[in-house]
């Protein structure tokens, strides 16, 4: 059975400050795009069964610029819904709720169409993106990879692992990485994370 991959875009405006980013489409910047060459020699070399990203600009982009091919955008890999808290840092949000923790506290709802999620449902996109790549790992025919956002991979690794969505908490995840989630006597785990050239 193959590896699962998981690949986070490179930088932007508003990850390099902070800010929470879903639905609102940055490029990378210069350095967000260096970082996405630079893990071409740590994709390659490889056969893949799958190429999904999330259809976002700033993974399709990561996915182009390492030498990922046949890619598949698929929108359950999109970033973790912010709602009113798009665009705002932790510390801004300190200000009004100095408790406020993403994983078990949520986000208010924000502007039409983006009420927010909950780490539950980012768990059952998760799940579903897991399912697919279950299939995809059976036939036996290369590795999986996904290019998407961290906090959502962090929850898709949570599943992956058999822990909650919540757990996702655990898996810092920094921009432009490499992680690889194996099998070890036939059960899940980090073979490695936030892997650089």
């Amino acid at each position: 059975m193959g590896d699962l991959l998981l690949v986070r875009h490179g930088e932007t405006e508003w990850s390099l400050s902070g800010r929470h980013t879903s639905w609102t489409d940055l490029p990378l910047t210069q350095h967000g795009e260096e970082q996405a060459k630079s893990l071409a020699p740590l994709l390659a070399d490889r056969t893949y069964a799958l190429t999904l990203a999330s259809p976002l600009d700033r993974a399709i982009r990561t996915a182009e610029l390492s030498g990922l091919t046949g890619v598949v955008p698929d929108p359950d890999l999109h970033e973790w819904d912010y709602g009113g808290y798009e665009g705002i840092t932790t510390v801004e949000i300190h200000r009004s709720r100095p408790d406020w923790y993403l994983w078990s506290d949520g986000v208010p709802p924000g502007p039409d169409g983006h009420p927010g999620e909950s780490p539950e449902q980012i768990g059952a996109r998760a799940d579903r993106v897991l399912a697919t790549v279950e299939r995809a790992l059976a036939d036996g025919h290369g590795d999986v990879v996904l290019v998407a956002h961290a906090h959502f991979l962090r929850v898709l690794t949570a599943r992956r692992l058999g822990l909650p969505p919540a757990e996702g908490r655990l898996f810092q995840l920094a921009t432009g990485t490499v992680s690889r989630l194996s099998m070890e006597h036939g059960w899940p785990v980090i073979a490695e994370w936030n892997k650089t050239p």
